[in-house]
């Protein structure tokens, strides 16, 4: 088994761990039984859903060659460079330049590509950013990514009902049931961070430094990160559960200061940059 799906089962597993904790603090027996029935509700989700929920937030559609012959040329010959199987191609009709991987293989895996980001970089930066992806999907961090996606938005949903479950003994008091949503509603956003950092940012630098062997060019993924930072500032995406959720996902962080910052998963883009301009610097001096 690969390690990021070992990753993603242990994710999984201690996600429902803390879950019956969790539902036993909150309400002993009855809470215990009402997280066993969530933690069975996001296995499903999770095996169904886990590697479309980012192109659903994201209005993504398959995307023909016939559309975009300039894509599907650019992402086949960078799949052929990496030795692995072509992704199907998906657009989003989102001005904020972004692009995303999801799949739990290579054989099922997905790339989509903004309309913001085919519209503002070039064919050198754009490479870059295919690249990363590809990195992405060869690795197969897009299994655990979006796993991590599932389970967030999964969490940071039951702040939105976590006033209206009965998780206490409502005949003798109403004190249980408030101390059960209050729990919910101030361990939800942190065990949402939790399962995000479980994603890691590592995993960026490593996809940055694929892409860059990739393509054989480290300054055009480093140009095309700069941009879509600037890009993002200017078109935020809105900060909806799921997209938040899904942020990670991105080969840039979609949401810049505020509340996106709590599911920012990447390293700083100034870092990227750095690190990028060093591998081509040590590229040239042989």
């Amino acid at each position: 088994m690969h390690v990021n799906a070992i990753r993603a089962v242990g994710l999984f597993a201690g996600v429902s761990a803390a879950a019956v904790v969790i539902g036993w603090l909150c309400g002993a027996g009855k809470g215990v039984q009402l997280a066993v029935v969530l933690v069975a509700c996001a296995g499903i989700l999770v095996y169904l859903f886990g590697d479309t929920l980012a192109l659903r937030a994201m209005r993504a559609r398959p995307v023909s060659e016939i559309e975009r012959p300039e894509l599907y040329r650019m992402v086949r010959e960078l799949a052929t460079t990496a030795r692995q199987p072509m992704p199907k191609l998906y657009l989003s009709p989102v001005r904020s330049p972004n692009a995303f991987a999801a799949g739990s293989t290579p054989r099922r895996a997905a790339l989509c590509c903004t309309t913001g980001l085919l519209r503002t970089l070039n064919e050198r930066e754009l490479r870059g950013v295919l690249a990363h992806e590809l990195a992405h999907i060869r690795a197969r961090d897009t299994l655990i990514s979006s796993v991590a996606a599932t389970l967030t938005t999964l969490i940071t949903a039951l702040t939105a009902i976590s006033f209206l479950i009965p998780l206490g003994d409502s005949e003798e008091t109403d004190l249980p049931d408030l101390l059960g949503g209050l729990m919910v509603v101030l361990l939800a956003p942190l065990a949402a961070v939790v399962v995000h950092c479980g994603v890691g940012r590592a995993r960026e630098f490593r996809a940055d430094q694929r892409a860059a062997e990739i393509t054989g060019d480290p300054l055009g993924l480093a140009d095309a990160l700069r941009k879509l930072e600037s890009g993002n500032r200017a078109h935020p995406l809105p900060r909806e559960r799921v997209l938040l959720a899904a942020a990670h996902l991105m080969t840039a962080n979609p949401f810049p200061g505020g509340v996106g910052r709590m599911f920012a998963a990447h390293p700083p883009v100034q870092e990227r940059i750095h690190r990028l301009r060093e591998l081509r610097r040590r590229w040239d001096m042989g």
